[in-house]
């Protein structure tokens, strides 16, 4: 199993440059092994030994303490063997020893202190230094508790050591916050128990992080991610790996801590389980990466470099070209581009589908492995592994262009536009809201918009036909909005001649749905703003198609459905100024009528309504003119 590179390792820059730095005093501490940490108090015991024996006064309380402090010292030898023991592979989980470690020392410091008082020294001295059997009594009550705190912290080792068992008593240390001894016994049996117990620990990790954030930052703080990683990399165990995998994804809902997983190189170790694992596991690895990449952009980065958006797509697609093409009877459907891909299937499709995922970096996938496994799973498995992969892929997705551009370099749009087509439900969901992040990379990135969604291109069509479909047939409100949105995304693709998308989204105006109906308006102002350079012809076409009597009931209302529609018709007039569609219908009188303190109000209607005013004036002073 693979270990922790040492802080000396080069790091990948993204990871090095944004974590929070170190504090020196951190770092040193880090860089002491535990032998260093437990030498101090193991050397104090050999000087309070020679105290006791030199001691004058208060000899019971000074044999007293010299027994306890003997006590703990043989816990804190055996603590050093067992440390120095483990066996390889096996790490020790030394984080309890460090935190008792100095209340340890602390107090045998106060036993040093205490017994030197009780040396025979001259008559002045003995005045002037009081020591009461009071002192001793406290000095006890002291050494107990430590010997308590390191009998317990023996007892989590030998136990993770041996398979014994979870232990769930308290030390007197912690008392106060049992959370933190359940954890550390925990992360023992992780790091140093048996395989089943290591699968129980992790369980019980996933039950307390489930109960609140600050359970999930001790978990983290404590150093549980190391080990959940090599147990999701041992691919001996199923069932380790699905534990491990879930408690993770607890764990991974807050970005620093999913940084904390970066920084262990966690994102190698689990797109390598992705590409090896069974289903059952792959569907698990797949939700961490979702989760993961929804809270951090750095894990975003990472994935993508190491290369999980092919093998997402692979898994995503893994029945696409295995299935025949049944004809379909609506006009949107994409089976003309899959027969392009017929041709690849009688020069040994398969191969084509699997090749995608030789090209995980260093050829770690194995895409073959468990190639008959997921022939033979049940459909509802291989369903929630689509599900899952589809959601990693949004995710990896939201609001990253180069994200997005690695995902159609994967020819993941034909994919996508075919499970839109084909499925429904939560598959159809995600997948949609891949398409829509896509969209929205190429509304915001030029040459992915001309690379990709071109006129010609099989798979840009294919997406523009299941998007309008769902805007004209979808009864999903939200799948519904999510196509009107992505479609809008496109607006600078469409040329002049292509009125039907035009034509669907002015149908939208009149939608029951206030939110189809806002979505839509946004949409076409998209195809009208000044930054589009068919806003002219657009501006025009929506007059053509009647946009003009829907967009003047929205004038009646308020809301946010008024300041679109008055956005939108301020660009149609001054596009289209010229059409009596907008005189017939009294622009110029409603532009006129509207409150000057609401135009205030929005930055975007001060120049637009002036201008819109200016130009239907123009126009029907050369009319009347004429």
């Amino acid at each position: 199993m693979a270990t922790k590179p040492s802080s000396t390792a080069i790091r990948p820059q993204s990871i090095r440059e944004k974590q929070a730095p170190k504090t020196p005093k951190t770092i040193k501490q880090q860089e002491k092994r535990i032998e260093e940490v437990l030498s101090f108090p193991i050397l104090l015991f050999d000087k309070i030994t020679q105290s006791v024996k030199e001691a004058e006064a208060f000899k019971f309380g000074c044999s007293e303490v010299g027994k306890q402090v003997d006590r703990l010292c043989q816990m804190l030898r055996y603590a050093v063997r067992l440390a120095t023991s483990t066996a390889t592979g096996t790490k020790f989980y030394d984080r309890p020893l460090r935190r008792i470690a100095p209340e340890v020392s602390k107090n045998l410091e106060k036993s040093l202190t205490l017994v030197k008082k009780c040396r025979q020294r001259s008559m002045i001295r003995r005045v002037v230094t009081i020591v009461s059997a009071a002192d001793f009594q406290k000095l006890l009550e002291l050494l107990d508790s430590s010997v308590a705190d390191m009998k317990w912290v023996l007892s989590i080792f030998e136990a993770g050591g041996v398979g014994g068992g979870i232990i769930l008593t308290l030390p007197p240390m912690l008392c106060n916050d049992p959370i933190i001894s359940w954890v550390w016994s925990f992360i023992a049996s992780l790091c140093m128990g048996k395989l089943q117990d290591k699968i129980e620990a992790a369980n019980e990790l996933a039950t307390l992080a489930k109960d609140n954030d600050r359970n999930k930052q001790i978990i983290v703080e404590e150093g549980a991610i190391l080990p959940l990683l090599k147990l999701l990399k041992d691919s001996s165990s199923m069932e380790g790996q699905i534990a491990s995998a879930s408690t993770l994804y607890v764990l991974a809902n807050d970005m620093k801590r999913v940084r904390t997983i970066n920084g262990e190189f966690g994102v190698p170790i689990i797109v390598q389980v992705l590409g090896e694992s069974p289903m059952k596991v792959q569907i698990r690895v797949a939700n961490l990466i979702a989760k993961m990449a929804e809270h951090c952009p750095l894990a975003q980065e990472d994935f993508a470099r190491e290369n999980a958006i092919r093998l997402l797509v692979t898994l995503l697609s893994f029945d696409f070209f295995m299935d025949d093409c049944k004809p379909k009877t609506t006009p949107s459907s994409i089976c003309s581009i899959v027969e392009i891909t017929k041709e690849l299937e009688k020069k040994n499709l398969s191969n084509t589908v699997l090749g995608l995922t030789s090209m995980h970096s260093g050829g770690s996938f194995r895409g073959g492995n468990h190639r008959n496994e997921r022939e033979s799973e049940k459909p509802e498995m291989k369903l929630r592994l689509k599900i899952s992969c589809a959601e990693a892929l949004w995710m990896l997705a939201r609001g990253n262009v180069p994200n997005s551009r690695r995902i159609m370099e994967t020819k993941g749009l034909l994919c996508l536009a075919k499970i839109v087509e084909s499925e429904e439900g939560e598959l159809q969901s995600n997948c949609l809201m891949t398409l829509m992040e896509i969209t929205a990379a190429a509304e915001s990135d030029a040459d992915l918009r001309r690379s990709t969604f071109k006129s010609n291109s099989p798979a840009s069509k294919a997406v523009v036909d299941q998007l309008l479909r769902l805007i004209k047939d979808a009864d999903n409100p939200t799948l519904h909005v999510v196509a009107i949105k992505a479609i809008g995304s496109l607006s600078r693709t469409f040329p002049a001649r292509d009125t039907r998308v035009i034509c669907v989204l002015v149908e939208q105006l009149s939608h029951r749905n206030d939110a189809a109906a806002i979505e839509a308006l946004i949409s076409l102002e998209k195809f009208v703003c000044t930054d589009n350079f068919l806003c002219v012809e657009h501006s025009k076409t929506i007059i053509e198609f009647g946009g003009v009597p829907f967009l003047m009931r929205l004038l009646r209302g308020k809301g946010k459905a008024f300041l679109r529609g008055l956005i939108l018709i301020c660009y149609l007039a001054i596009h289209a100024g010229q059409s009596e569609a907008l005189e017939r219908a009294g622009v110029l009188n409603a532009f006129e009528g509207v409150d000057r303190s609401f135009i205030a109000q929005h930055s975007e209607l001060k120049e637009l309504v002036p201008k819109a005013i200016y130009h239907l004036s123009v126009f029907q002073q050369s009319f009347y003119a004429a």
